[in-house]
């Protein structure tokens, strides 16, 4: 930006409050035209309150909010629209029933006389998509889009709006490889057309390929902003989160036990095809491979969410029938989900219920539920995992997804399960709670425990495996032990090639 030249955007002393929480105390933001801005933070840190202030979501309590050096009042988000800021969240905002360009076009459709014209529609569309560098059918139902083609969608509908500013809310969260690359040249060319992005994401990685500065918040107050020229990964984490960090992965010296899990000619049509392997005690086991490699169904079939079609499965040398999850957690097994919030908890229902909820024989008697017992039970697993709950009744989906994964994390240790299955522990998670997360899996490690670790995040597997196993197409395509002398090329040349063995 050159001298005299005034930001595109500017939030200065944004203040927040809702009852019982002070959710901003300080909120800053400078957006340069042709700039993609990071905001990052802990969840907690009030990224989404700003957003929502900027998008006129929520009124701000103080501060001032500037666009091109004139201050703005924004009330509503049709306001905020009006201004030419559009928030696309992860949460698309599409009518499913409606078509591609119906959904471009909501609300302001082109017409003469009270009479729409499609035709007119179809022709902008065009030439949006042109600008865009996109293909998409016009009349294709959104419903029966990819989620990439859903945030295209949202996209050519935040530019036909004539957006200057574009906040993108974790966008890559449900995208495959293939699909980010493509996103990352789409959000070049529009810095490149002048666009203002402001990009909120967990993934760091991402962070350092994509963006030019960065805004740290933490506990509801800026941090600071710096070039990502200046910052390297260890000093982004420490701002964000407060304090110190030895090594993004804790460090651990437990010494590998007997073999606990074996797993010999598990198979399942061509999803999982004669895998086998051992887990032993002490032991994290990573599983890594690309979208697609069974790595999740060689999950589902260990806990009993889907029938194998062959192959034997022992823990401490007694045979295990996985018939159902129910079998397996009676066997001592458990599943974290890579859907916690499908998969892993009722999120209408309270912290203390989805945390009872495998542990109901454990705490009735008699047919009726202890309470006491449930609840001294429920308020041990807190303070040990240091929950952030305001009580045992909030609603599990109200927390964060650090906590949420802490709560399904909870309800597993009260259960005295042997072996953990962790299928992307920390997907949707900020930078502190991934360290805490991390810990306790070292922590479960040493008293014994045998932990499978699934995760797409090659720098994560790397850096909390003892060993690590790829898988291709539904197989094993070799072993990396130990994980500590791997690098991410060693990962992938399995994963692509299933005729190498390391």
């Amino acid at each position: 930006m050159s001298a005299g030249t005034a930001p595109l955007l500017e939030l200065r002393g944004i203040t927040k409050a809702f009852p019982g929480v002070q959710a901003l105390k300080r909120g800053e933001l400078e957006l340069r035209a042709g700039e993609i801005h990071a905001l990052v933070g802990e969840n907690g840190a009030g990224k989404s309150t700003l957003i929502k202030v900027l998008s006129g979501a929520q009124p701000p309590d103080s501060g001032t909010i500037r666009l091109g050096g004139q201050p703005v009042r924004i009330r509503t988000p049709h306001e905020g629209r009006q201004l030419g800021i559009a928030v696309i969240y992860q949460e698309f905002n599409l009518v499913p029933t409606l078509t591609v360009r119906e959904n471009v076009f909501l609300g302001q459709e082109p017409g003469r006389q009270g009479w729409l014209s499609p035709a007119a529609e179809r022709r902008e569309l065009a030439a949006l998509m042109t600008r865009l560098g996109l293909e998409l059918p016009s009349e294709a139902l959104c419903r029966d889009l990819s989620v990439a083609e859903q945030q295209l969608v949202e996209i050519a509908r935040a530019l036909r709006q004539q957006a200057r500013v574009l906040v993108m809310d974790e966008p890559t969260a449900a995208l495959s490889d293939r699909e980010v690359d493509r996103l990352f040249a789409l959000v070049r060319d529009l810095r490149r057309q002048g666009l203002g992005i402001v990009y909120v994401s967990h993934r760091l990685d991402e962070i350092f390929s994509l963006c030019d500065r960065a805004t740290i918040m933490r506990d509801g107050e800026h941090v600071a902003t710096r070039p990502l020229t200046e910052l390297d990964r260890r000093t982004l984490i420490e701002l964000m989160v407060g304090r110190k960090m030895d090594a993004e992965y804790p460090k651990r010296s437990v010494v590998r036990g007997e073999p606990r899990l074996v797993v010999r000619g598990l198979s399942r049509g061509t999803a999982v095809r004669d895998v086998s392997f051992d887990v032993h005690r002490g032991e994290v086991l990573g599983l890594a491979g690309l979208v697609g490699a069974g790595r999740t169904e060689v999950a589902r079939l260990l806990f009993g969410a889907d029938r194998a079609d062959a192959g034997t499965v022992t823990l401490d040398q007694r045979p295990l029938s996985l018939r159902s999850p129910r079998t397996a957690i009676a066997g001592g097994l458990c599943l974290l989900t890579e859907d916690r919030k499908h998969q892993g908890l009722v999120l209408n229902h309270s912290v203390r219920e989805n945390f009872g909820l495998p542990n109901l024989g454990h705490f009735s008697r008699w047919g009726f539920l202890g309470g006491a017992a449930e609840l001294s039970a429920f308020q041990r697993q807190v303070d040990h995992l240091h929950v952030r709950v305001s009580g045992p009744h909030q609603r599990a989906g109200t927390l964060s997804g650090g906590n949420q994964q802490k709560v399904v994390l909870a309800k597993w240790l009260e259960a005295n399960t042997e072996v953990l299955i962790f299928d992307e522990p920390t997907r949707g998670v900020d930078v502190g709670a991934k360290f805490e997360i991390y810990q306790l899996i070292n922590d479960l490690a040493a008293a014994g425990k045998a932990i499978l670790m699934i995760s797409s995040d090659l720098p994560e597997v790397l850096g909390m495996s003892d060993r690590i196993l790829v898988m291709r197409e539904g197989r094993i395509t070799g072993e990396l032990s130990p994980a500590s002398g791997a690098t991410q090329a060693d990962v992938l040349r399995l994963a692509t090639h299933s005729d190498e063995r390391p």
